[in-house]
């Protein structure tokens, strides 16, 4: 099974040390989360040979400023960092990447989180693992989802690629659930950020992500960030 986590925000500036922070919480949730993840992992650079880092605010920091001292890095469109997990169970794949700490104005920062297991293995903690990526990384938007899920969205509800979206699970930032209708969200958790967690529907339930995502784009909460984009959220 495979399975997307993803936060999506807009402009922020944050230095390196910010954004070793926010990677060290990010890797700490997900290891008490995922128990087939053995604590280290691999850059991906887009180019080269990556390297084994450890999870802790140091390894990551030198590993941003070696993306950094990239040929083509720009401070104005963020750092880009792309962690694969070592794993000790057959048949798992964890792959983080996240682009943030810029301030582009037509560019979304983003961490995204993809996640392959097993047909056979337990379920994930799904609202768990997006409610981590929330919480370290305070997104305008973010979700959890499949390929059937996008596919049934852009077939039946008109969803457009780099648009603000839902799965079966997602969060909004306070500003997107205040235009939301209260009974829209009825499974819902207020988040440390001031955004809201909720979850809509079992893995598989694509019929419930469909509705949930045309109640919530008729209210407003889903409209994409102003461009020119001045602000991380809406």
């Amino acid at each position: 099974m495979r399975r997307v986590v993803r936060g999506f925000w807009g402009p922020r500036q944050e230095s390196a040390a910010e954004l070793a922070a926010r990677w060290s919480m990010t890797l700490d949730r997900f290891a008490r989360l995922l128990p087939e993840l053995t604590g280290t992992w691999h850059t991906v650079p887009a180019s080269g040979s990556g390297e084994t880092i450890r999870p802790d605010e140091a390894s990551l920091l030198a590993a941003l400023r070696t993306a950094q001292a990239a040929d083509d890095w720009s401070a104005a469109d963020g750092t880009s960092l792309r962690l694969l997990a070592d794993t000790a169970a057959p048949g798992w794949k964890v792959e983080l990447a996240a682009l943030a700490g810029g301030t582009p104005q037509y560019l979304l920062q983003s961490l995204v989180a993809t996640i392959v297991s097993p047909d056979d293995a337990p379920g994930l903690p799904d609202a768990e693992l997006l409610a981590a990526v929330a919480e370290s990384w305070d997104p305008d938007h973010g979700d959890v989802g499949d390929r059937a899920v996008t596919s049934a969205l852009k077939k039946e509800a008109g969803y457009r690629i780099g648009t603000p979206s839902v799965g079966w699970v997602g969060c909004l930032s306070a500003g997107r659930v205040a235009r939301t209708p209260s009974e829209a969200l009825p499974e819902r958790r207020e988040l440390p950020t001031g955004g809201t967690l909720f979850t809509i529907a079992a893995p598989g339930d694509t019929a419930s992500v469909v509705k949930a995502y045309q109640t919530l784009k008729a209210s407003g909460a889903l409209e994409p960030l102003p461009q020119p984009m001045t602000r991380p959220a809406l």
